[in-house]
């Protein structure tokens, strides 16, 4: 019988875990991360988080730059972390990129009622993509709108089949409290899964889809997006699944610092790194990705000693 969950006995998520999981990832020193790539899995380090971004958006111009007509590239990118975007769109402007070739996927996005909120709601994820990149690049070097994707209540089938027309070169993201990338959160504990999570193998073959949100993960968009104000926030989405990611050439997630904390980016590389998957941390699914890369912002991975005082210094 697994643990029940200590953030909500109604859901699973990485504290239904053995604890010997737990306490390995706990433990691991800044040396002990940098050591953990293996084949399939690289660990990459920033001193500054300027590199990192910089890093981030040059996958954006990579995933483009080669697109044509015959061959169509393009990349699957997160609003969180959002730093890269307006990043994007200078390089783009100041090199005279010309995009009319190239894709973007949105991985996801807030539903109410079911549908999709429109493009000028504030939270809307194709709103920040728009206002902080695509609306900045000069309109002779934009993508059509047409080669642009976002998950929607009007468009899942055709989303999901523009993987195997389009070569997507990277799926980006950041990682959420519930250790997730896109919204591809934990399930409830009911039903079929009140004794189990989901299998490796069930949670692979989710794709794109309408998701209900974690409670963890509410509270996170929560304090991110609203100020706390939790009842202001969609309980619900749409989101890229295991189906699309696995199509992708490389998965690369981007770890700034003050996304997911010290513990919950030690546990994901842990997992991922020695191939422990169980999606009750859907991240270490990735563990089964062909190319998967974990980028740290250094100073950002602190510590997980416990002691009074935030933020706490990098583990030697």
């Amino acid at each position: 019988m697994r643990k029940l969950s200590t953030i909500d006995p109604g859901w699973w998520d990485y504290t239904t875990l053995n604890d010997e999981i737990l306490n390995n990832a706990a433990i691991l020193t800044l040396s002990d991360i940098e050591q953990l790539s293996r084949p399939g899995f690289t660990v990459k380090m920033y001193d500054s988080r300027e590199e990192l971004f910089v890093a981030q958006a040059m996958e954006y111009i990579t995933s483009w730059k080669d697109s044509t007509t015959d061959n169509p590239t393009g990349i699957c990118g997160p609003i969180g972390p959002t730093e890269q975007l307006p990043l994007v769109a200078q390089i783009v402007n100041d090199l005279n990129i010309s995009l009319k070739d190239a894709y973007f996927w949105g991985m996801d996005e807030w539903a109410i009622n079911g549908q999709a909120v429109s493009l000028d709601h504030p939270l809307s994820f194709a709103g920040a993509d728009f206002r902080l990149c695509f609306d900045r690049i000069k309109p002779e070097l934009l993508m059509p709108r047409k080669n642009m994707f976002f998950p929607s209540d009007k468009n899942l089938k055709e989303y999901s089949a523009s993987f195997d027309s389009i070569k997507c070169k990277v799926v980006q993201g950041g990682q959420g409290d519930t250790k997730h990338w896109a919204f591809n959160d934990p399930v409830r504990r009911a039903g079929k899964y009140t004794d189990l999570p989901p299998t490796p193998e069930e949670y692979k073959s989710l794709g794109v889809r309408h998701v209900e949100l974690h409670p963890l993960t509410m509270l996170q968009n929560s304090r991110a997006c609203s100020g706390g104000y939790l009842s202001a926030m969609p309980s619900t989405a749409f989101t890229i699944g295991a189906v699309e990611t696995w199509k992708a050439d490389k998965v690369s997630i981007f770890h700034p610092g003050y996304h997911d904390n010290p513990f919950g980016m030690r546990l994901t590389a842990f997992m991922i790194s020695k191939k422990i998957m169980d999606s009750s941390v859907p991240m270490s699914i990735l563990a089964d990705h062909p190319n998967v890369v974990w980028h740290f912002y250094r100073d950002g991975l602190g510590s997980c000693k416990p002691q009074i005082g935030w933020p706490l210094p990098i583990s030697k």
